[in-house]
């Protein structure tokens, strides 16, 4: 008899197929850290034929508190009892005890990086906001992030992550440690990574939008009266930004290729098929497309899912987290290098979501327009920051940064359609704007 992780799987919050028909859960592979904890792949086996591995820390008859009890018990093996354990504050702590040491246990290998000290002792606790993977926060001076979703390859977040740390770059979380492992074909595998905390930190999105509701509140101001002006933040951004693209650029290299123009046309074809509101815009953004032309770009390793949700500011410096690129994308897709002109695209249409989100449903001509006006002064300010340090300015290259705006727009369109519908009109109506036919509305 093994643990019912069948019974179990499904309950959890980063459990991704829910939409699917789940057959059977399987160990594929267990590795005992210590008499009471085992690592454990779990592979998912699914009645279409396909599957996918999660990753767990097994903790035996050692439970944690009593608010986690429920989500953490994953059942009975005869006379034991199997916990998640990374809720239990014992056994996370025994995880960056491993890291420290640099220990290796089978094919796992625990890999805290140079003069790296961990707060082995600190308390610890889940964070129990995210979804994807689960995230230990050990007092205020490390968080560990346990990929629960396994997959083979170079992982972006910890490659990037450890380059950036390891160069000094002001703008991420220094990378402190990490766990990783291999296939049985010796591909790379990561499991885990560790960095600093973000002590004292606010989210960008939380940031921008409450501006957005302090400009709308107060019905005689504009944006740069408002006590809750956002320029200054975004022109900081931008520099952060740029900053973290001229490290990526310097310790990574760059190339020149043509602009994936080819795959924004099938990714607009694939969005119109879904999404029948993008009909009308389609010529016109296959024509806006046809303007960047194929002469070659200066390309490089860039954060592929840029928001302003993956921007954290702290009290010494914008951040920027969760280097995985765009989801749903495999590893490969996700390490392919760009024009930066992507990520400066991505804050902009989230500039864009922030004004916008808060005026759905809203028909008030005035409070649209105020809200316009703080999206245009934002996308400026950050464009402006980014500049000064990038030496040269994105807007400059219209037709491409265009570009690269309507394809996530696009892409935004899609996945509005499918889960928020009532958001459909945000990207629609920039979509609208960036080819000419439209003004801002939402």
């Amino acid at each position: 008899m093994t643990l019912p992780y069948a019974d179990w799987l499904p309950h959890q919050r980063w459990y991704a197929g829910r939409k699917r028909t789940l057959e059977s859960v399987t160990p594929a592979e267990v590795t005992r850290l210590r008499e009471d904890l085992d690592h454990v792949l779990l592979d998912a086996h699914y009645e279409d034929g396909g599957s996918e591995r999660y990753q767990v820390i097994v903790g035996w008859d050692h439970g944690p508190v009593d608010e986690f009890m429920v989500v953490a018990t994953i059942g009975a093996d005869h006379d034991r009892t199997g916990y998640d354990a990374l809720f239990s504050e014992d056994a996370a702590q025994h995880l960056l005890a491993l890291i420290q040491a640099g220990e290796q246990i089978g094919r796992l290998r625990f890999l805290p990086e140079p003069g790296v000290r961990l707060p082995v002792r600190a308390p610890a606790r889940v964070i129990d906001a995210e979804q994807s993977n689960t995230s230990v926060v050990y007092d205020s001076a490390a968080l560990l992030k346990l990929f629960r979703r396994v997959v083979a390859g170079t992982n972006p977040d910890v490659e990037l992550n450890r380059v950036l740390g390891r160069a000094g770059c002001p703008n991420v979380a220094r990378l402190l440690g990490a766990i990783e492992s291999t296939t049985s074909e010796d591909e790379p595998v990561a499991l885990a990574m560790v960095t600093e905390y973000a002590q004292n930190s606010a989210e960008g999105w939380a940031m921008a939008t409450a501006s957005v509701r302090n400009l709308l509140a107060d019905l005689d101001s504009h944006p740069d009266e408002s006590g809750g002006d956002f320029a200054a933040e975004s022109y900081r951004l931008g520099e952060a930004v740029a900053t973290v693209h001229r490290t990526l650029a310097k310790e990574l290299g760059t190339t020149t290729m043509p602009p994936p123009v080819e795959t924004m046309r099938a990714r607009l074809d694939s969005a119109a098929r879904t999404v029948p509101e993008l009909a009308p815009h389609v010529p016109a953004v296959r024509a806006a497309l046809a303007q960047v032309g194929e002469e070659p770009v200066t390309q490089q390793r860039i954060h592929g899912d840029l928001h302003l949700g993956q921007a954290l500011r702290t009290p010494e410096a914008w951040l920027l987290i969760d280097f995985e690129g765009e989801p749903g994308q495999p590893l490969p897709g996700r390490r392919r290098p760009d024009s930066v002109l992507r990520d400066v695209a991505g804050m902009l249409r989230s500039y864009e979501y922030a004004g916008g989100q808060l005026l759905i449903g809203e028909d008030d001509e005035d409070q649209v327009r105020r809200a316009a006006e703080w999206v245009a002064r934002n996308r400026t300010a950050f464009c402006d920051g980014y500049a000064a340090v990038a030496g040269f300015d994105p807007r400059a290259q219209v037709a491409l940064l265009r570009a690269y705006e309507l394809d996530k727009a696009v892409y935004e369109a899609a996945y509005e359609a499918r889960h928020r519908p009532s958001w459909l009109r945000i990207p629609l109506d920039s979509i609208a704007r960036l080819v000419g036919s439209g003004t801002w509305t939402s």
